[in-house]
């Protein structure tokens, strides 16, 4: 199995912590009881429901460029150093955007995001040159 393909997998791992840290701050903030209700009255998220969403979202934005990026490395046959690198900087960023989110580490929250950005400008340029 191809570098990529490895990223690939594992980033399914990492979809579903940030799911599933999204999931843990809601229940924290509203309880079990309005977790499992329809949610037609949400309250307003705190600072730890707010800053898990925007971190899943955030990381639903990117996603499916990685997702497209290693799918087409593969298929093509351009796997090299440039998408190696990129797939690996694409998913340690985003390993570690998460904790730096939820604490609130600004700027390095940004930073970090930029690494995970760089990793796809790699990945892209590994398969067009």
């Amino acid at each position: 199995m191809s570098l990529e393909l490895v990223y690939l997998l594992w980033s399914a791992a990492l979809a579903f912590a940030y799911m599933m840290a999204q999931a843990a701050a809601y229940r924290m903030q509203s309880g079990v009881k309005d977790a499992n209700s329809t949610r037609d009255h949400e309250p307003e998220p705190n600072v730890l429901t707010g800053r898990a969403t925007r971190a899943l979202r955030n990381f639903q934005e990117t996603y499916p460029i990685f997702i497209a990026l290693a799918v087409v490395t593969v298929a093509s046959g351009h796997s090299d150093s440039l998408t190696h690198w990129g797939a690996a900087l694409w998913f340690w960023a985003r390993v570690a955007y998460l904790p730096a989110y939820l604490i609130g580490l600004s700027p390095y929250r940004s930073w970090i995001w930029s690494v995970s950005a760089i990793g796809l400008v790699l990945m892209f340029s590994g398969i067009v040159w």
